[in-house]
């Protein structure tokens, strides 16, 4: 943390920094601190940031720098899902202890057309945490601003066999769509 303000290039130049050297998501209260600014100022920030084409993902556990990464053993696919709201802990459960990480959520909404939001999460740790802060800001679920709540993940895994998994797993409890 610095003890004096950062101001406005310079303190985007750091914010790319530390997001750059982080290999964890840091939330904007926490960026705000190292800059000694508000968080409301830090997300005024990211968005320069992003409409200059930085690679910056805001997840629900915070900003992450991501580098293209193309790993040739990771498997990406998307499926299809449909569930109650409170069957989002069980459906992103199954998935990472398969091993999976789900990249995202997608609806298609009849006035906006694809919506898309970052979820990265890849244990049942984090999974409880999206959960939380999901409940802490009585947000909705993105699922819920599509018919019969059908929404898709894009996940990713080194395994073909565990995504077969829990493809089965999902579709035994009733929330794969084929």
């Amino acid at each position: 943390m610095t003890e004096e303000k950062l101001l406005g290039n310079e303190r985007r130049k750091q914010l790319l920094q530390w997001l750059k050297q982080s290999d964890s998501p840091l939330t904007g209260s926490e960026l705000g601190e190292r800059a000694n600014v508000s968080r409301q100022v830090i997300v005024g920030d990211i968005t320069l940031l992003k409409a200059q084409g930085m690679p910056i993902l805001a997840t629900s556990r915070g900003y992450l720098y991501t580098t293209p990464t193309s790993d040739p053993q990771m498997i990406e696919k998307t499926i299809v899902c449909s569930h109650r709201s409170d069957q989002t802990e069980e459906e992103l459960n199954i998935l990472v202890d398969h091993g999976i990480l789900v990249k995202d959520v997608a609806v298609e909404h009849p006035i906006y057309g694809d919506l898309r939001a970052s979820i990265m999460v890849s244990n049942r740790l984090e999974v409880q945490q999206f959960i939380e802060r999901v409940q802490k800001y009585q947000a909705a679920y993105l699922s819920t601003l599509s018919e019969d709540g059908i929404h898709m993940h894009t996940i990713a895994s080194k395994d073909a066999d565990m995504m077969n998994q829990a493809e089965q797993k999902l579709r035994d409890a009733g929330i794969l769509v084929e």
